[in-house]
């Protein structure tokens, strides 16, 4: 903490101006910038004709500011012509918003038809006539030319300038504003909104007050917040620095929203299943374990909501949904977070074929509405999610890098042990059969699937819960969407036969006597719902943080949860 604002806090305690119990707002900062400043639409170019009123450098660019020829409004130019200060220029560049403002990108030296400067400037930045407002952020920068002062404050939403003058607070309220408020401090400002010949919506402040003082300096403040340990650690100054966090966790809400929406549009109800289960079951993950002091029981985090949806759909709910956390006692790595969050549907009288279907229709709708696109870039390429996905068999793959077929992996246990010993498994020594397959699988074939598309067809060994192949005893009827080398969703036939699932769950225990922590545990309670009868059935489960980071262009995990686990320091 800064000794000064410390004692700049001390010194206000009490003040009328300072530290209210609620501050009344008109809006947030976003939506009044909405209000007034229209978005030219994506590469709109036009010609404009002004007078070079000012230049300064801006990296390998001149910044230019391009006044109207008649009245007195400017627009910002960015250009790598270098122009005559004073000097009459049709210009020709991209309409655009940079931090708010309205700017000619790109702009090159032109002639013939054109606007005038005025002309853009009442389409897009719209007068407000002085409309009395009351707004409330955090100061970001402060400016004080003498008997006035410019600042810039800020929410979650966006940014607005507000502007100062002595003449109108009076000097005494003015010069406690000069001592007492810095970069940081959350104010409340009420006044006139204007434009300033720059074309900068303005707030003109006729009462001010100090809702919070910061008793820390904000976190570099001309280039954001980059340390990452620090940014992961205390969100809140990575939230308050950096607008491209802003924007990631703003598009994670969205994704949650949309994804809602289309379910519910597709007639699918949402559900809660328990966090705290009895049993760790529904996935091959190990648990994280509690006690539960009046059951006098352990208790499970729970590792997926599947057995419990199903029972549901047992109970005769068609198509149910449910959006949560599941937890997984894992490692932690740029896919991998023990605490993460999943969307699982279940759809009755459904096969894994109609799901692939369906998630093709779901993922065009979330790029569209999300995006406006189905082609987005991530990590320098482009990722197309125009359907159809292409669809490739699991053992097709595997045997087109290592010229093994299908008897192979299923049959040939110490091959397979050696193979993965040869690539360099940890512990291939003492994995089970399972765990092989599935580990050579990650090492050879996952990195390089870019997609979108589908792996079909998985072995049975590795599918506890998924249905017997229509066509082959040795495979399940089961897909993974896989993007950009990582898996994004998982779904099957679900298997509904009781006497199978309980021979299922048999091996599942077996695995876990040969020490797979991840093997599944036997659900007595889940296999009676089936033996009442489960109708012909599709599930899948969407891993939300992963699709976001494909969404947001983030190559790591902890960019997309706003507070990732991190190991404590010492």
């Amino acid at each position: 903490m800064e000794q000064s604002r410390i004692e700049k806090l001390n010194r206000i305690k009490g003040l009328s101006y300072a530290y209210p119990y609620s501050y009344d707002i008109s809006d947030n900062l976003g939506n009044i910038r909405k209000k007034y400043e229209k978005d030219p639409p994506p590469n709109k170019k036009v010609k404009i004709r002004g007078r070079v009123k000012r230049i300064s450098r801006q990296d390998e660019l001149f910044l230019i500011r391009l006044e109207d020829l008649e009245v007195k409004v400017e627009i910002w130019v960015r250009t790598a012509y270098q122009l005559e200060q004073g000097k009459e220029v049709i210009l020709e560049g991209t309409l655009t918003r940079l931090d708010g403002k309205l700017f000619l990108d790109k702009a090159e030296p032109s002639e013939g038809d054109c606007l005038n400067v005025s002309d853009v400037k009442k389409e897009y930045d719209l007068e407000p006539g002085r409309e009395e407002i009351s707004v409330a952020g955090r100061v970001v920068t402060l400016r004080s030319m003498g008997k006035a002062i410019f600042a810039h404050i800020m929410d979650a939403t966006g940014k607005l300038q507000i502007y100062l003058k002595q003449d109108l607070l009076g000097e005494e309220f003015f010069k406690e504003f000069e001592e007492i408020v810095d970069p940081g401090d959350i104010i409340g400002v009420r006044g006139c909104l204007f434009r300033t010949n720059t074309g900068e919506l303005t707030v003109e402040v006729k009462d001010w007050k100090l809702l919070a003082k910061s008793l820390h300096p904000l976190p570099e403040k001309w280039h954001g917040l980059k340390d990452v340990e620090v940014r992961y650690r205390q969100r809140y100054l990575d939230l308050i620095a950096n607008e491209e966090s802003r924007r990631i966790f703003f598009l994670r809400s969205r994704l949650i929203s949309e994804l809602r929406k289309f379910l519910d549009s597709k007639g699918f109800i949402e559900v809660e299943t328990p966090i705290l289960q009895p049993i760790a079951s529904g996935a091959n993950a190990k648990p994280f374990i509690t006690y539960h002091n009046y059951l006098e029981q352990n208790l499970y985090l729970r590792i997926a909501p599947e057995l419990y949806l199903k029972r549901l759909v047992v109970g005769g709910f068609n198509k149910v949904y449910e959006i949560g956390k599941n937890f997984r006692n894992e490692g932690v790595d740029t896919t991998h977070n023990p605490e993460f969050t999943m969307l699982e549907f279940y759809c009755a009288y459904w096969d894994y074929n109609a799901l692939m279907s369906f998630t093709e229709e779901l993922f065009s709708h979330l790029l569209n509405t999300l995006m406006g696109s189905l082609k987005i870039e991530y990590q320098g390429r482009e990722l197309d999610f125009t359907p159809p996905y292409k669809r490739y068999s699991y053992f097709q793959l595997l045997e087109e890098k290592t010229g093994k077929g299908k008897e192979f992996f299923l049959k040939d246990v110490e091959g397979l042990r050696k193979l993965a010993m040869e690539l360099g498994i940890p512990k291939a020594e003492t994995l089970t059969h399972a765990k092989l397959i599935d580990k050579i699988f990650d090492v050879l074939v996952e990195d390089e699937l870019w997609g979108p598309c589908f792996v079909v067809d998985f072995p049975k060994i590795l599918s506890p819960l998924a249905k017997t192949h229509r066509h082959d005893p040795e495979l399940v009827e089961r897909f993974e969407l896989f993007v950009a080398g990582k898996e994004i969703a998982n779904a099957y036939t679900e298997l509904n036969d009781p006497i199978e699932q309980r021979e299922r769950f048999l091996e599942q225990l077996r695995e876990k006597e040969m020490g797979d922590e991840e093997a599944m545990s036997m659900d007595e309670d889940f296999i009676r719902a089936l033996e009442y009868g489960m109708p012909p059935t599709a599930g899948e489960g969407i891993g939300i943080d992963r699709l976001v980071m494909l969404l947001a262009n983030v190559d790591s995990i902890r960019e997309v949860i706003l507070f990732p686990a991190l190991r404590q320091r010492l």
